[in-house]
């Protein structure tokens, strides 16, 4: 996910603080991954730099002054751009999971126990995100809807390896 983007469509709403920044993507976007300060702060220095956002107004507090940031027709123009931009779909031709039950076949370790563990896991997941989609709004459900989506597809992957195991391990081994 580009934060950067992201931070500029939130301030297409109107001008905001850091904090207010971070609060906002945290309850729309960052449910498992909030954001840190500093990463909301280096993100906004970054698009202040670019001239995608002006410091609309700062404010002295008990605390450090407080810039409130407002997004610019530039800024617009390039959420615009990434909103237009289609994303690449992600072939996970590189998995860790693939990468494990080569290893294992490799150097005579039983790939089975692996894949059943690594089931195991993804039911125990795809459980915690049924009861988060249950009970959550659109947002949730929509996003535990994709999450569920990508695990269902990877479950269909270890049984498919499961039964062929065999023979990829004949083929490993040669």
């Amino acid at each position: 996910m580009s934060i950067g983007h992201t931070l500029l469509g939130l301030l297409e709403s109107g001008p905001r603080h850091g904090y207010d920044l971070k609060r906002a993507f945290d309850d729309r976007f960052g449910h498992d991954r909030p954001l840190h300060y500093g990463q909301v702060y280096s993100t906004m220095s970054r698009l202040l730099k670019n001239g995608l956002v002006v410091v609309d107004g700062v404010e002295a507090g008990g605390g450090p002054e407080r810039k409130r940031y407002a997004i610019t027709d530039a800024g617009i123009t390039d959420v615009a751009q990434w909103l237009a931009t289609p994303e690449k779909p992600e072939p996970y031709l590189h998995s860790v999971l693939y990468t494990k039950v080569v290893l294992a076949l490799l150097t005579g370790r039983g790939a089975a126990g692996l894949l059943d563990t690594q089931r195991a896991e993804h039911l125990r997941l795809m459980r915690e995100l049924t009861r988060r989609k249950r009970d959550g709004d659109l947002a949730d459900q929509l996003i535990c809807d994709h999450a569920l989506f990508h695990l269902e597809a990877d479950l269909r992957w270890l049984e498919l390896t499961a039964a062929r195991l065999d023979q990829l391990a004949e083929e490993v081994r040669r």
